[in-house]
C-alpha cells in the first residue's frame, strides 16, 4: 500500500512540475513583442492596425514620419511590397503593412531560415485595420529574405484567418 501510494505521489508530483514548464513555455508565447510602427499622422488605418497589434499582445510604439519613404528604403522594402505602414522589432525584423498580428507572433516564435520579415504589399480590403463592413479581399503574405528573394509566407483567404 505504501509503495502505491508513494507511486501516485510521484506521478502527481511529475504532472504538477510538467504543467508548471507547460505554463512557463506558455507565458513566452503570449509575452508582449515590442515593435516600432513607422506611419503617417493622418492614416487611420495604420491607427487601427496598432490597435490590432496591441489588443494582441504586442507592444507598439507609433511614430508619425513625414518621409515613409526613407523609412521603407532604410529597411529595404521593395516598391511592390510597400503598404502604408513599417513595423520593426528591437532584434531588426521588418512587417510591411496590413499583416495578422497572430502571423508576426508566429514568424517570431520560429523564424525561417533566411528571412528577414514579412509584407502584405497595398492595402487589401478587410486586412486588419482595413475593414470595411463585411466586404473582405484574399491576399498573400510575403516573406521577405535576406538574399532578396521572396516567397508567399501564407495566403489569408477568409477574414476568419486573421484573427
Amino acid at each position: 500500500m505504501n509503495r502505491k501510494l508513494f507511486a501516485a505521489c510521484l506521478g502527481g508530483l511529475t504532472l504538477l512540475a510538467l504543467s508548471a514548464c507547460a505554463k512557463d513555455n506558455s507565458a513566452d508565447n503570449t509575452a508582449a513583442v515590442e515593435l516600432t510602427t513607422y506611419k503617417s499622422a493622418t492614416c487611420g488605418c495604420c491607427k487601427l492596425w496598432v490597435k490590432h497589434a496591441e489588443d494582441l499582445g504586442f507592444a507598439v510604439t507609433a511614430r508619425d514620419v513625414d518621409d515613409l519613404g526613407a523609412v521603407k528604403n532604410r529597411h529595404g522594402i521593395d516598391p511592390q511590397f510597400q503598404s502604408c505602414h513599417t513595423s520593426v522589432t528591437g532584434d531588426g525584423y521588418v512587417f510591411e503593412g496590413h499583416i495578422p498580428a497572430k502571423l508576426i507572433r508566429r514568424f517570431l516564435q520560429n523564424p525561417p531560415v533566411g528571412a528577414r520579415g514579412l509584407a502584405v504589399p497595398a492595402m487589401p480590403l478587410g486586412s486588419p485595420g482595413m475593414e470595411y463592413k463585411d466586404k473582405f479581399t484574399p491576399y498573400q503574405v510575403w516573406q521577405l529574405n535576406r538574399d532578396g528573394s521572396r516567397e508567399v509566407y501564407t495566403e489569408i483567404t477568409t477574414a476568419a484567418e486573421q484573427f
